[in-house]
């Protein structure tokens, strides 16, 4: 049985796939609770971009430590002090920073921003609420009939339910999703498609999928062409049928290649360089910044990190994701003593199945990173790209 999920820890019982239009009932605007955080000063982000309009790869930086506790499988991570002005890192480690891995999980809190950015558009209201059917019903515990956004959101973020995610990625528009990624230069991170699409190509039931080579370098309207088709492909199951085609899967025709296929990927300076901008430099409406801060801050990591530990994290937002040999934490937080900081652990084709176990680990190894980059031995960043 494939284990899915970050924050509800149970086996999923059902698939499916979020975010369609049948059930939906539009209703008033509801206020959203005025949270006390405020954005660093605005300034001209400096990011480096190629003449093709893609993100510069990850500056050259001290490696980071080793992991204080074994991982196993390939790993990436980025732990980084950033300037809140500019959002360029102060000081950083890295290993394999510029490495394509799995996202899981990790990659909802794009789903979030988006939903935001069309919530300040007034195309999507917080009390608009969803039925769940068989089209949009994806792996695992799924919310009741009648949930509205605000509360998906929640469920999204705090227990990774997958048809709650799944639902708001359809609503908002599965290219504008994507957009979060493109509209930053990050030409090595896809966000575009939901769980149940990434499981269904993953275990051979999308045609789309099977019948074309082009999926993997598709890029701009013709990744968003395929996306479209993949996802109709998904709402012809229902979630138990694809559950135990998955199961099958991974039993016997498992390889860690399809899971860079299928699945929502990134690097991990990328997507460290999508969560500074997602924290620091969103765009967003105070209403809606301040609905993301909130429900960010649901995330699990904070009392895992040692930093959060020992009192020095003054707000924390994060997000984590695991599935078969994947497992992945990301992250922000600002200290008490107003340092920015950003993280991204990934790790792909771990000896266990089941990768929840390893997030001691993982968090040790973050940890380390932290204390790198903020302690002493954490020297200035002074290389050239």
């Amino acid at each position: 049985m494939l284990l899915l999920g970050l924050g509800s820890g149970c086996r999923p019982r059902t698939v499916g796939e979020g975010g369609t239009t049948p059930g939906r009932v539009i209703l008033p605007r509801a206020a959203v609770p005025a949270t006390p955080e405020v954005s660093p000063p605005a300034g001209r982000s400096r990011t480096l971009r190629r003449t093709d309009g893609c993100l510069e790869p990850a500056p050259r930086v001290a490696k980071a430590p080793p992991p204080p506790l074994a991982l196993s499988g390939r790993l990436g991570l980025w732990v980084a002090q950033i300037d809140p002005r500019t959002l360029e890192p102060v000081r950083a480690v890295g290993t394999n920073p510029d490495s394509v891995f799995p996202l899981a999980s990790a990659y909802k809190q794009a789903v979030l921003w988006a939903l935001l950015r069309e919530f300040d558009q007034g195309r999507i209201s917080p009390t608009e609420r969803f039925t769940v059917t068989r089209q949009n019903q994806s792996l695992g515990a799924y919310p009741f009939d009648g949930t509205n956004v605000r509360a998906l959101s929640e469920r999204m973020i705090q227990s990774s339910d997958n048809t709650a995610t799944d639902i708001l990625h359809r609503r908002v528009g599965l290219q504008r999703v994507q957009s979060v990624a493109d509209d930053l230069g990050l030409c090595l991170t896809r966000l575009i498609l939901p769980t149940r699409d990434w499981w269904v190509a993953q275990s051979g039931l999308s045609a789309t999928f099977n019948g074309t080579r082009q999926w993997a370098g598709a890029r701009g309207e013709q990744r968003a062409a395929l996306a479209g088709r993949i996802d109709q492909d998904a709402r012809k199951y229902r979630a138990d049928d694809v559950q135990r085609k998955l199961d099958v899967y991974f039993d016997h025709q498992y390889t860690p290649d399809d899971d860079l296929r299928a699945h929502n990927i990134s690097t991990p300076y990328e997507f460290s360089t999508l969560i500074a901008h997602e924290f620091l430099r969103p765009g967003l409406s105070s209403r809606a910044q301040a609905w993301q801060r909130e429900v960010m801050a649901l995330g699990l990591g904070r009392s895992a990190l040692r930093a959060g530990r020992e009192g020095r994290v003054a707000w924390f937002g994060g997000k984590g994701g695991n599935g078969w040999r994947i497992l992945s934490y990301t992250g922000y937080f600002r200290t008490k003593d107003g340092r920015h900081v950003v993280f991204a652990f990934m790790q792909h084709g771990a000896d266990q199945t089941y990768t929840m176990p390893n997030s001691r680990r993982a968090f040790a190894w973050i940890s380390a990173g932290v204390d790198a980059v903020l302690g002493s031995e954490g020297a200035p960043l002074t290389a050239k790209r």
